[in-house]
């Protein structure tokens, strides 16, 4: 049989791709999930039992947290990236890293042809495909769901058709949970002028009380949580935990898609906003004026082109260099009050802080210069002002 690995979610697409490529074209199906956070043992193990029911011929689960950290969301928090000044890039960014692992099981099982649920309308298409290409242009990509323009009741009566009888009543929200936030999708999210309810996000005011918390980050990773060191991959998770509670977190994300169109998709996301908030802040304690220049326009254009697909483009390991170089100093603390459904960043303390007092104090005292001095220096900056209004000023 023709040996085919299928990105499986356990959703109603990618389970119509099993039962039909199997039955229909003989594929033998190996199903694939990657993990980017938020599964349980029991949600994969259920995951598992419905790819075999429906003809696959294995199942592999590839805990893949870690990876995503390491290659991915570390240099969202190193570049404060939010998508429009909103978005932490929570689903697109496991996108990339769900499609290398695909790739990677795919040439290690000896596999020819690779399939996704993905269907023509959205981004997570060009995000798989652009990955497969570049990196297995010699594996056939297949797509039952985009090819035959399907919708979703057709699939359900195809199954039933082989007696496949699983609930697939819709959920009146979609929710793609992982490491770096949850994303919320409803009737809500087709409009421009509604909100989505409470009822929609999965975390629930629990707290009505304020809580401070003390990030300590090193070289730009959160190391700690008041003072207990732990991995920033345990950190996330356990930050997230904490600030959850207090429905910190939560907003709609509209912009550009990759296919032209305008998307609009509810998120939230508590520690991700905490941390790139958090770290942010503590950057602009202890980097120079122009680091901060540089660092936001290429964090910017490093959020883009990750959104984008284009994550294998070379450049996108030029601007990671440049970004862990820049979190040398980027050590301290910062502490964050947490209050129902919003967050503060209080302060930080830094042995790297920019605002060391033995220079003055913006506004009050100077130490390291005379009236004199600060005369000239005007002087000498106003002078391109000057000449400019002198030559123009008719």
């Amino acid at each position: 049989m023709k040996k085919l690995v299928l990105a499986y979610s356990g959703g109603l697409d990618t389970s119509y791709c099993t039962k039909y490529l199997s039955a229909e074209e003989a594929f033998e199906v190996h199903a694939v999930s990657v993990n980017t956070g938020g599964f349980t043992k029991k949600e994969i193990k259920e995951i598992e039992d419905k790819a075999l029911l429906l003809g696959a011929a294995s199942y592999h689960s590839i805990d893949a947290v870690q990876t995503f950290y390491d290659t991915v969301v570390k240099y969202l928090i190193f570049g404060n990236v939010l998508k429009n000044n909103t978005y932490p890039l929570s689903v697109s960014a496991e996108r990339i890293v769900q499609a290398l692992e695909i790739v990677k099981y795919a040439k290690k099982v000896g596999a020819k042809y690779i399939a996704h649920g993905s269907t023509g309308a959205g981004n997570d298409q060009v995000r798989f495909d652009m990955i497969f290409q570049v990196l297995a242009p010699e594996i056939e990509i297949i797509t039952p769901i985009r090819d035959k323009k399907l919708a979703r009741q057709e699939e359900i009566e195809y199954l039933k058709t082989k007696g496949v009888n699983l609930e697939w009543a819709k959920a009146k929200y979609s929710v793609n949970k992982g490491l770096w936030g949850t994303s919320v999708g409803g009737e809500e999210t087709l409009t421009s002028h509604l909100p989505l309810p409470d009822d929609a996000y999965p975390s629930k005011l629990k707290n009505l009380g304020t809580q401070k918390v003390k990030l300590t980050f090193e070289k730009g990773e959160l190391v700690a949580i008041d003072g207990k060191r732990e991995k920033p991959v345990d950190n996330i998770e356990k930050l997230e935990e904490i600030a959850s509670q207090y429905a910190i977190g939560r907003d709609i994300h509209v912009g550009d898609t990759i296919i032209g169109i305008k998307g609009r998709v509810g998120f939230e996301a508590a520690a991700p906003l905490i941390i790139i908030k958090a770290h942010h802040t503590l950057e602009k304690h202890v980097l120079t004026k122009w680091q901060l220049h540089h660092k936001d326009y290429l964090a910017n254009w490093y959020g883009m082109l990750l959104h984008e697909g284009n994550y294998l483009d070379e450049v996108m390991r030029n601007i990671e260099a440049f970004l862990i170089d820049s979190q040398k100093n980027v050590t301290g603390d910062v502490w964050v009050s947490l209050h129902p459904y919003r967050f503060a960043i209080d302060g930080i303390k830094s042995g790297h802080d920019l605002m060391n007092a033995e220079f003055g104090t913006y506004g009050e005292v100077n130490k390291a210069w005379t009236a004199d001095d600060a005369k000239g220096f005007i002087k000498i900056s106003s002078n391109a002002a000057k000449i400019h209004q002198s030559v123009n000023k008719k």
